[in-house]
């Protein structure tokens, strides 16, 4: 018997469409439909499904404000608020985050992890699953999980909650410029292999983003730096304008923490807007493209080489990004893409910053092809695809195939570029220790 809410529609002699009743949905956030299709011979049939889920992304001030209502108005109906918070962070925050829920009388149930790069491997997953599970608070499977954290617990709990229940909803609040910008909002929930960064993973976006950049003014400097990378990325790829901002205001964003030391109100509000321009584009490119069924991909831009060098040298993810970019731009030069002009400023633009364009393991050939091949695993075996600017600041395309001599060609032009540097390129606290992250 079919229930009297599961519509069954056959306007076509051989095809069943079927849509279910409201009631029955599992979660808020995820809806979906599908047909079922006889074939001719009668012995076989084919599926097709649709998998419809909603991410909002929101720009605010003073989340655990016991007057903001945003996370009360959530939690409130479900009685509690089962939260996973960087270990860092919960010394830092953690009081205020209790309080938060103590004014809104709603029990919470909260756990700190450690969340350096080092802690991005399945064991850490592991860890969060069992405190999520029966052995731990037993999270339902419509009861979104409250994140708190950087980039590195974004992905390792994102990832978590994706596996919990096969699908765990979230919510993300991010607390390093990575994460607001970036890895909190990105769909790609993921954990570390031993020589590839990023290649264990899901698809599974938060479905809601919170970005408050009161928390910027906590983090050390150099984590406002790395983080920065990841704006630069969508300007020269997406947002000609954005560049601009970063080329006026970057320096300053760096100094005051993205305007939360110190009093201006004039740049905290370029502040918001370099955010939200820079989660704006990031999210036209990959929140539509929510699990990379496509790859012409802007954010992948100084994302090709660099998931196989970054761990060979322990860089930052923003310098080893920064890296990458710089010298995709020099590539694209060398392709007749791009203007020697734009190029520089680019390298300008994140030198200015402290941050990397050039390192010598660029040179070591075997690991810069040995990590094509392995991005080309990683985006299907139509191409390369390597996202580099195209035709000025602001717009990009995609190379198919990199070549061994194009690539060997395409790094001593970048190393002559970046000789001429006073620091031949490199960053100011560039490397993980640098930050303590070892």
């Amino acid at each position: 018997m079919v229930d009297s809410e599961k519509f069954a529609d056959q306007t076509e002699p051989n095809i069943i469409r079927l849509t279910h009743g409201e009631k029955y949905l599992t979660s808020k956030w995820y809806t979906g439909s599908g047909e079922i299709a006889h074939k001719k011979d009668g012995r076989s049939f084919e599926v097709t499904a649709n998998f419809t889920l909603t991410s909002e992304v929101k720009v605010v001030e003073g989340i655990f404000k016991p007057e903001n209502e945003i996370l009360a108005n959530i939690y409130n109906s479900l009685g509690r608020c089962v939260a996973v918070i960087d270990q860092t962070v919960n010394e830092l925050y953690g009081e205020q985050v209790r309080k938060y829920f103590d004014a809104h009388e709603i029990p919470l149930e909260m756990m700190a992890f450690r969340a350096w790069e080092v802690d991005k491997t399945p064991e850490t997953v592991h860890r969060i699953l069992g405190y999520l599970g029966k052995d731990g608070c037993d999270v339902s499977r419509s009861e979104p999980v409250l994140i708190i954290g950087g980039g590195v617990l974004s992905d390792v709990a994102g990832l978590a909650c994706a596996l919990q229940h096969r699908r765990t909803p979230y919510v993300m609040v991010g607390t390093t410029v990575v994460a607001a910008i970036d890895a909190g909002p990105s769909p790609r929930t993921c954990t570390n292999g031993k020589q590839f960064k990023n290649s264990i993973g899901a698809y599974h976006p938060p479905v809601l983003t919170l970005v408050d950049r009161s928390f910027f003014g906590t983090l050390a400097t150099g984590h406002i730096r790395n983080g920065i990378a990841e704006i630069i990325k969508m300007a020269i790829t997406d947002d000609a304008v954005l560049f601009e901002l970063l080329e006026k205001y970057g320096s300053r964003l760096i100094e005051t923490h993205f305007a939360t030391l110190g009093e201006n109100q004039e740049l905290a509000e370029i502040a918001d807007d370099i955010i939200y321009r820079a989660l704006f584009s990031y999210m036209k490119h990959e929140g539509t493209n929510m699990f990379e069924t496509y790859q012409d991909r802007p954010h992948g831009y100084g994302h090709t080489w660099s998931p196989r060098f970054e761990p060979a040298v322990k860089m930052m993810h923003g310098h080893a990004v920064t890296t990458g970019m710089a010298f995709g731009a020099t590539l694209a030069v060398e392709m007749n893409w791009l203007k020697s002009e734009d190029r520089d400023r680019i390298i300008a633009l994140c030198q200015s910053l402290g941050l990397t364009v050039y390192h010598p393991i660029l040179e070591d050939m075997d690991l810069m092809i040995e990590g094509q091949k392995n991005m080309r695993r990683k985006r299907g075996e139509g191409g390369l695809w390597a996202p580099v600017p195209r035709g000025g600041i602001g717009a990009c395309d995609y190379i198919q195939e990199v070549p061994p001599e194009l690539l060997e060609t395409a790094v001593a032009a970048h190393k002559a570029v970046c000789s001429k540097l006073p620091n031949q390129g490199a960053g100011i606290e560039m490397y993980l220790s640098d930050l303590g992250l070892e």
